[in-house]
């Protein structure tokens, strides 16, 4: 039996603005068979705790580097006394026959599950006071992850797991149980996916965790992106503004359908969103060529603008990212999905966090042996003169 003493909880952390969220990864190469050593985990710790976050989230413990994580923010909290973070755990799914050269089988798991599912578990039994929310999936249930989607019904079964090892004692009673996943998974979109499963996981979670990519979506769902014909006269910084503000709305209406449609099924508990984010570059559908989203500016604003919504309506935000992954994209480096940190990997400080820069929050701290610095040396005209205006709605012809 687990007797752990009234520590913080998950339910005094989420949706309090006091800890703020987001998603971690420490790879600093092209591959992850190079894992972030103890010393770069809490380097990076550090800088996070510095600039206000105190939850991460995590996505597997399949590799090293989480459970090296959990033990570098023991020993900071050892260091330090004042020093806190604490873990959403995510725990991998898979369905058969991902990431093979064989068809994968939507109906059936992945073999490797259960062994994912102990590893949280023992990891969030030897880390009580860190690890607050396990999440049973990411973007494990929709559909367009082609490569290993399950259905809800596998969820269900690993939450219900988890939440019966909570009632008899192996895991914490305040630990909470979640999946991570796109809002339409959740119910805010597509009908094909309201099915008897789904509202039979949302009754089983302590929670929801919903995405949110309105910066995906100005490719693959544009019309909210394109400027208007009512908007054509406007000046570059107010057509750009004005996209930034309707990409805000993208993701406060998916929360709301998200919302709407668990309380339709007479139920009503939190809904935070697990991921969003906005990347600084891109070769492909985001950049010039494309829906003309990606750069620092457009990136730093919709940080600001996605803080001040979730902080003033209290709901956890677990940001895209803190730092760039290289490996995501390994053989394009100019891919967007290498580019979603709010810092490069050496270290610099991009424009959403220029500001923590100037006040001194990272005095004395570095990455990869860099002290923090501003992108663009911190020249803002720099920096304003690789924004690109959205394309007008007429123009439908760009490489969509």
């Amino acid at each position: 039996m687990l007797k752990v003493s009234r520590q913080i909880t998950a339910a005094d952390i989420l949706g309090n603005p006091k800890y703020l969220a987001i998603s971690y990864g420490g790879y600093r190469h092209k591959t992850r068979d190079i894992q972030p050593t103890i010393t770069e985990l809490k380097d990076d710790m550090k800088l996070l705790f510095a600039m206000g976050i105190r939850v991460l989230r995590t996505y597997n413990v399949q590799l090293q580097q989480v459970p090296n994580l959990l033990r570098a923010i023991t020993e900071l909290k050892k260091e330090n006394s004042t020093f806190q973070m604490y873990v959403m755990l995510g725990a991998w799914i898979d369905c058969a026959n991902a990431w093979t050269d064989k068809t994968p089988n939507h109906e059936i798991e992945s073999e490797q599950n259960e062994g994912e599912i102990k590893r949280a578990v023992a990891l969030a039994q030897q880390y009580p006071d860190i690890v607050k929310i396990i999440a049973v999936g990411n973007e494990a249930m929709v559909h367009w992850a082609t490569s290993y989607f399950v259905r809800p019904k596998v969820i269900l079964k690993w939450v219900n797991h988890l939440q019966e090892l909570k009632q008899k004692g192996r895991l914490p009673k305040d630990l909470w149980i979640t999946s991570s996943d796109d809002f339409s998974s959740w119910g805010g979109g597509d009908k094909a996916y309201h099915t008897e499963d789904l509202n039979n996981l949302i009754r089983a979670v302590d929670y929801i965790s919903m995405h949110t990519y309105p910066m995906h979506n100005s490719h693959y769902n544009p019309v909210f992106w394109l400027v208007p014909e009512e908007e054509i006269e406007l000046s570059d910084k107010q057509k750009i503004e004005s996209a930034m503000q309707r990409a805000l709305s993208f993701s406060q209406k998916q929360y709301d359908a998200v919302v709407s449609y668990m309380r339709n099924l007479g139920i009503n508990k939190p809904v935070h969103i697990g991921e969003t984010g906005w990347a600084t570059l891109s070769n492909g559908h985001y950049g010039i060529n494309g829906s003309r989203a990606t750069d620092e500016y457009k990136s730093g604003r919709y940080y600001e603008l996605m803080r001040k919504w979730t902080n003033s309506e209290e709901i956890s935000c677990f940001y895209f990212e803190a730092f760039d992954e290289p490996w995501k994209d390994a053989a394009n480096a100019q891919g967007s999905e290498n580019h979603f940190g709010l810092f490069t990997v050496d270290g610099k400080a991009k424009y959403a966090i220029w500001d923590l820069v100037d006040k001194g929050v990272f005095k004395g701290l570095t990455r990869n042996g860099n002290t923090i610095a501003k992108t663009y040396k911190g020249r803002k005209e720099d920096l304003l003169n690789e924004v690109l205006v959205p394309p007008q709605k007429e123009k439908l012809t760009l490489n969509y």
